[in-house]
């Protein structure tokens, strides 16, 4: 039986050895090869602890105008030490450029500098990182620093961990994503240096995230794309030389886009299905993804989708405004499965005494 385009894929496993790539506007992932494959992130670490920062910021526990000290130690152990942005012995800088400066030229002093401001020492944050990576679903991740610098194997991910890390960074702080991730250039202290982004400002909508290079983990990327409503996402890790790295890149991303017809299949505000409620003010709930749902098919094939809502109910009150209640299974022939959270459009309190024997009588005759 022929191949499909989702199966067969753009690059060789020469140049890709690990590699995945997710369709945020469909949840569908488009192609994956060992996603679920341990291997070392090297300074892809360090978008999680931008993203920590994000929701720091977010949370008001951090101050992107808050000015720190570097500690001594730390300068003299992180000067020079492999990709940096150059803080002095005397450095007094801001939050803002730290987080600018580990996003785009993958500072591992900025990286020190902003974990023990925050946390006090490089455990703490870590212990962070790692709570944070389980909160967004990093079933098989670890991080034993803040930068990727080598830790004899510690600090580990996959590409489906890294696919979701990107795609709760843009969702959940898209101005933040905007201002700090993906600039061609950053400058400190009078010192210019470029990002070395495989895809930024040679591939059309092109914005980020980051790249990671040692000698044991090899040439990996975590980046993104978005053209008109698509934006996709992806991971590339262990390739033996950034060029490439590079090309794998390119040729996954143009591939993602030619490859694939996309239909709109909700709009924003659509109704998806309503769910049971037990013990509530309402009996049943309507639920909704928040936002527009595509889905893609192989180019020339028809989508067809299997479409069905998946929740372990009766859902029990009270139910917020905005939690996931229930999850959107979307399948199409030769695809994986897209698997897209489902929230309560609206909130449903505890129904009161005589509102629960109406809707206990109720339920009888239904």
């Amino acid at each position: 039986m022929a191949q499909s385009a989702a199966q067969i894929g753009p690059a060789s496993p020469e140049d890709a050895p690990i590699a995945l790539l997710l369709d945020m506007s469909s949840g569908q992932i488009l192609h994956a090869r060992n996603p679920d494959r341990r291997f070392i992130p090297a300074s892809i670490t360090k978008a999680m602890t931008i993203f920590l920062a994000f929701e720091l910021i977010e949370e008001g526990r951090l101050d992107p105008r808050q000015v720190i000290t570097l500690n001594p130690d730390s300068w003299r152990e992180w000067s020079m030490k492999g990709s940096t942005m150059f803080l002095p012995a005397d450095a007094r800088v801001t939050v803002d450029d730290l987080i600018a400066g580990i996003a785009n030229v993958s500072a591992n002093d900025g990286s020190i500098a902003l974990a023990e401001a925050y946390s006090g020492s490089v455990a703490e944050w870590t212990a962070a990182m790692n709570a944070k990576a389980r909160e967004i679903g990093m079933k098989d991740s670890h991080f034993g620093t803040p930068n990727g610098w080598p830790d004899e194997g510690r600090t580990f991910t996959t590409a489906s961990d890294l696919a979701k890390l990107a795609e709760a960074m843009i969702r959940r702080h898209p101005d933040k994503f905007a201002r700090y991730v993906g600039r061609q250039q950053f400058t400190y202290n009078g010192i210019t240096q470029r990002n070395h982004d495989p895809l930024l400002g040679r591939v059309r909508g092109a914005d980020g995230i980051k790249t990671g290079f040692t000698n044991e983990s090899g040439y990996g990327f975590l980046g993104t794309v978005q053209r008109g409503q698509q934006r996709l996402v992806l991971v590339i890790a262990g390739s033996p030389r950034s060029s490439l790295r590079a090309r794998a890149a390119r040729q996954y991303v143009e591939w993602g886009f030619e490859a694939f017809d996309q239909t709109l299949l909700y709009g924003a505000d659509t109704v998806i299905d309503h769910v049971k409620v037990q013990g509530g003010s309402m009996r049943q709930l309507g639920v909704i993804v928040g936002r527009e749902i595509f889905v893609n098919a192989p180019s020339g094939q028809a989508s067809n989708p299997d479409i069905r809502t998946i929740y372990d109910g009766p859902l029990r009150a009270p139910i917020k405004a905005g939690d996931k209640v229930a999850t959107l299974e979307i399948k199409v022939a030769g695809m994986d499965t897209a698997r897209i959270p489902l929230l309560a459009r609206e909130n449903v309190d505890e129904a009161g005494f005589f509102a629960r024997i109406f809707n206990g009588i109720a339920g009888w005759f239904s």
